[in-house]
Formats: C-alpha cells, sequence, structure tokens
C-alpha cells in the first residue's frame, strides 16, 4: 500500500482515490504515495481525492469497488468529486420511480 497523508484515508488496498478526514484549505501539501501534492481547492471532510493520476473513461474505485467513471484525466492529489467523473448508478430520482413501477406492477 502507499503511503500518504495523515490527513487521508485509503479505505481499501485497491482504491484509486483517498477520502480527505478533515476538511482541507486550499494550499495544503500532501503525501499522495511517493508524491507531495499542494491542494488546489478548498476539500470538504469525506470528499476524495487521487491516490494517482487516473485517465479519462477509468473506473473510481472507493471501497474496492467502482462508483463512477473519470470524465477527464485526474491527476495525483487532485479532487475528485461530480465534476471530474460520471456516476455509475442511476440518479435517485430514477430508482424512485422503477422502484414505484414495480410497486404498482408486481
Amino acid at each position: 500500500m502507499s503511503n500518504h497523508s495523515s490527513q487521508l484515508l485509503r479505505l481499501h488496498e485497491s482504491d484509486n482515490v483517498l477520502t480527505v478526514l478533515h476538511t482541507l484549505e486550499s494550499g495544503t501539501l500532501l503525501l499522495v504515495g511517493e508524491t507531495t501534492v499542494t491542494t488546489k481547492d478548498k476539500l470538504p471532510i469525506g470528499h476524495k481525492v487521487a491516490a494517482r493520476a487516473i485517465e479519462a473513461g477509468e473506473k473510481i474505485l472507493k471501497y474496492g469497488v467502482p462508483i463512477g467513471s473519470a470524465n477527464t484525466r485526474i491527476e495525483a492529489g487532485e479532487h475528485v468529486h461530480t465534476h471530474n467523473i460520471q456516476s455509475d448508478y442511476l440518479p435517485t430520482i430514477e430508482r424512485e420511480k422503477q422502484q414505484q413501477f414495480f410497486s404498482e406492477h408486481p
């Protein structure tokens, strides 16, 4: 497993993202793997940063499972969120519509 800042948590050994343990201000230095990076944005607790460079189209792994796909290249230490990933799951409204349909049509 790669070294990383005590401000970040890898939830599963295969994850390519790290979880922010407490809010980090823009300009914070982080050790991500063997690289020191500076945060470009304020990162709220619970958000994700790339553990390594992630190519466009590559799956984002958290908890050891894919949670989405990168829609652009994401550099190590960069904020990983809705602006640069596409969810692999249906939006909540679509799930609710499906649940309603199946409850009305058993």
